[in-house]
């Protein structure tokens, strides 16, 4: 069996998609685990024997999710958690509905992607894209801080998107100038400068837990494969979609960079991973942070107007 070597001159086994490692005993969270890239980031960590929490705002969507899991794995280890991240008020709840439960890693996935106009807003007043995306991943971190394992990780979902964009600090809830492309791209930004930050802060703080950006390249809809009551995968679609499979892939690969980043050993805070070819799609390789995902200056910035915007101070 081939193996690397890691800096520190350990040895892991060669990472394999398609051969992923045993995780029984640990307990991994998933937000929006129950649709898109998040339901195959579940089915593919619930595959290793781990225990899956699927957080996501409704029970239904949830149960349909872990149902066509066990189609696949019938032994899955699934429980639905109810999470809603555009209603910050509301997490506390779930996070007590967790129990005393120790999460060995959290991927922080779920999101709104809004292509048209009029703006929109979370319950809490904030702009939909960064109130959900961002704001609500933020505060949820916090609260999930006594429930962490002393080596969690906590994987933070970036986008492609995020390349292209640069915050505007005095305007980041989007009221002067909303572009609905644009401000999800800066949501997707505020939550990887989120990210590094986080795992700046942790080790500065003498914590093993760290945190990691995963991002899953261009994935669509039409190169996905079936998944019955989450998703369909027509034949019709998957034949449209077809030419865009030499650039792009579907949601399970597309779930490929989170799952290393959760799993394989090798993984260190601070990494962005992302698919191999171009980033966009393949199997899963550490990428070169963006020069502007590592501007300390606006991270720290972000970091305090996030903390007052949702009454989160750590």
């Amino acid at each position: 069996m081939h193996r690397l070597q890691s800096a520190e001159g350990r040895t892991f086994r060669a990472w394999d998609v398609h051969r992923l490692p045993s995780a029984e005993g640990r307990t991994f969270l998933v937000t929006g685990g129950n649709a898109g890239i998040g339901c195959f980031v579940a089915e593919q960590l619930a595959a290793t024997g781990a225990d899956v929490v699927v957080a996501g705002r409704t029970a239904a969507r949830a149960e349909a999710a872990m149902a066509a899991i066990r189609i696949r794995y019938p032994a899955a280890r699934l429980r639905h958690c109810l999470l809603d991240l555009a209603d910050l008020a509301a997490l506390e709840r779930s996070v007590r509905e967790l129990g005393p439960v120790r999460l060995d890693a959290v991927v922080l996935n779920a999101g709104v992607a809004l292509d048209d106009p009029p703006r929109r807003e979370t319950a809490d007043g904030h702009e939909a894209m960064f109130g959900t995306n961002h704001l609500g991943h933020f505060a949820l971190t916090h609260r999930l801080a006594p429930l962490l394992a002393p080596a969690a990780r906590v994987v933070t979902v970036g986008s492609f998107a995020a390349r292209s964009e640069r915050l505007d600090l005095d305007d980041l809830q989007s009221l002067r100038d909303y572009r609905p492309k644009r401000a999800y791209g800066r949501s997707k930004l505020a939550q990887t400068l989120f990210a590094l930050e986080l795992d700046r802060r942790l080790r500065a703080a003498g914590s093993g837990v760290r945190s990691v950006v995963a991002h899953p390249g261009g994935a669509l809809d039409s190169l996905t494969p079936a998944r019955p009551g989450v998703h369909g995968g027509a034949a019709g679609r998957r034949l449209l979609g077809a030419p865009a499979g030499l650039v792009l892939q579907g949601k399970e690969a597309g779930a490929w960079p989170m799952v290393r980043a959760v799993l394989d050993p090798a993984v260190r805070g601070g990494q962005v991973w992302g698919p191999r070819v171009f980033g966009l799609r393949g199997e899963p390789k550490l990428e070169r942070p963006q020069a502007h995902y590592t501007d300390r200056a606006t991270a720290a910035r972000l970091w305090a107007a996030s903390a007052r915007l949702t009454g989160v101070h750590a």
